[in-house]
This record gives structure tokens, C-alpha cells and sequence, in this order.
């Protein structure tokens, strides 16, 4: 992706104007301020002990997968199998990630009208910076899973996590999420971090969720199993947005991420561009 973003007027919101970010952005720099936010600390992660869990990796998958169906393997042994069969099948999880990925290139109007407004703004992406990869997911002391199914580095490009990405229409969604930051990258001048605040970032969250199709009706009611009849949509993209933006290295906790949210949020979810509307 190019470095400089074309400049232009971002939407509103209290107190700041509202550039957009990327939930999956992994770098991360110094603040300038005399204060500086303390990163908070990450809880340590939890390492299989096959006498804790009963998951032996030396053992036949089969015969794991057997204790797991009879109880002879603990949650956060199962946690480990998955992880480690994943590494097993790295190879062909990223086989298949591409070949969903050349589809979506190929085939899928939302990637293809996303791709040709990135190109309107000088931006390109294709197979050489829209990657798959396994992307191991962590388990922590406090008993939460940490795991995503993409990023988006305005460095480098695009990361797919092919592991998590099972079929076409998650990838399509997954993708489609990571190219309306890359479209609001090259938009606007982003604080992708939060050095300055975490506006960017939730602003871009809840873009992301809305445009991207991930909260659309069906996949909530029939993979997810939310059956709302009313604010179904909303409550979806709000909850995407904050367990994104929670994930920053600068949000303190859930409130915080909630907060800031509910401060962008009249602006960012009536913010539909480059779409004339919530298309999926």
C-alpha cells in the first residue's frame, strides 16, 4: 500500500476529527506526549501440560480427537489440539485461504467494487500483498481466547489468517472488512495505534463491520444464533467494533473501548463510503 494517504475531510465526531484504522494493525509507536498511555499488560499465555489436560501432540490425532469426544481431554486441552492440528495442516489451510482469496478477486462484487475504489486512490492489492497465513491464537491465565481472522497493516498490506478462514463467504467477508481499512487508509491521515486517541480506530471498526457483510441477518441468525428481530445489525457491528478496538494497545479495558464507541458512533455508522449504502 502506498505511505501517504490522500488527504480529504474525514466524517465528524465530538471533539476530534474522525480519521480511520485498522483493528489488526500490529505496529506501534513511541507517543510524544510528556505522559505517555502505559500499554497495558498482557496476561500471560497458557502452555499445554499434557498431565493437566490430557492432550498428549506425540499421540495419533485420532486418538486425541476420541478423548475429546469422550471427555478425556479438558477445554483447554481441545484449545491445543485445535492449535496444533492447525500447524499440522498449515500447507493446505493456506492452499485453500488462496484459492478463496483469487475467487473473491475474481468473483465477489463487494471485493471487486472495494479493489477498484482502493485503485481510484493510487492503492493496490493483490495476491502479492493480500497474504495467507496460520495465525496462532493465544489462550491466556484469565481463561480468554484471543484469535482473528485477518489484519490489515497499512505497511504492508493485507494479512488473511487461513486457518480461520473454512469457505468463500468468511473469507469474502474477512476480506472485504480488511480493504475498507485499506480504502480509509489511504483516505485519511489515520492514527492507527491510538497515540493520540482511540476515535480512529473505532471509527473504522464500526465501518468495517457494517461494509463488510459480517453482520448481516443471515449470518447472525444462522451461524451465530442471534435471532433480535430489532437492532439485531446494530447491536452486531457495535459489538465487532468494541472487541476490535479492545484488542488495541492502547485501550485499557472494555469500558474504555465502550465508551469511545458510543462517542463516534452517530457519525461513523451513517458514514456508508465508498458505498452508497450497506450493500451486504
Amino acid at each position: 500500500m502506498p505511505s501517504q494517504p490522500v488527504e480529504s475531510t474525514p466524517p465528524e465526531a465530538p471533539s476530534a476529527p474522525i480519521d480511520t484504522g485498522s483493528s489488526s494493525s500490529t505496529e506501534s509507536t513511541s507517543s510524544s506526549s510528556s505522559n505517555p498511555t502505559p500499554k497495558p499488560q498482557f496476561p500471560n499465555i497458557v502452555q499445554n501440560d499434557p498431565r493437566r489436560t490430557g492432550f498428549d501432540p506425540g499421540t495419533a490425532w485420532w486418538m486425541n480427537y476420541f478423548k475429546i469426544l469422550t471427555g478425556g481431554i479438558t477445554p483447554e486441552g481441545a484449545f491445543h489440539y485445535r492449535e496444533w492440528r492447525y500447524r499440522e495442516n498449515e500447507a493446505r489451510d493456506c492452499a485453500r485461504c488462496e484459492e478463496f482469496r483469487d475467487w473473491a478477486f475474481a468473483h465477489s462484487p463487494t471485493v471487486r467494487f472495494l479493489r477498484e475504489k482502493i485503485e481510484a486512490l493510487n492503492g493496490t492489492l493483490d495476491k502479492s500483498n493480500v497474504v495467507c497465513r496460520r495465525c496462532p491464537a493465544r489462550l491466556t491465565e484469565d481463561g480468554n481466547v484471543h484469535r482473528a481472522s485477518g489484519g490489515f497493516s497499512p505497511y504492508s498490506g493485507i494479512l488473511i489468517c487461513a486457518n480461520e478462514v473454512s469457505n468463500r463467504s468468511l473469507l469474502e467477508d474477512t476480506l472485504a472488512h480488511e480493504m475498507v481499512h485499506a480504502w480509509d487508509h489511504l483516505r485519511w491521515k489515520v492514527d492507527w495505534v491510538g497515540d493520540k486517541d482511540l476515535k480512529h480506530a473505532a471509527c473504522t471498526e464500526i465501518r468495517a463491520a457494517m461494509l463488510s457483510g459480517e453482520c448481516r441477518w443471515t449470518k447472525e441468525t444462522f451461524t451465530r444464533g442471534n435471532r433480535n428481530l430489532t437492532q439485531q445489525f446494530q447491536n452486531c457491528v457495535r459489538t465487532r467494533a468494541t472487541l476490535s478496538l479492545m484488542a488495541r494497545p492502547r485501550c485499557k479495558d472494555d469500558v474504555q473501548a465502550v465508551k469511545v464507541i458510543n462517542q463516534v458512533w452517530d457519525s461513523c455508522f451513517s458514514d456508508t463510503r465508498p458505498f452508497d449504502e450497506v450493500y451486504r
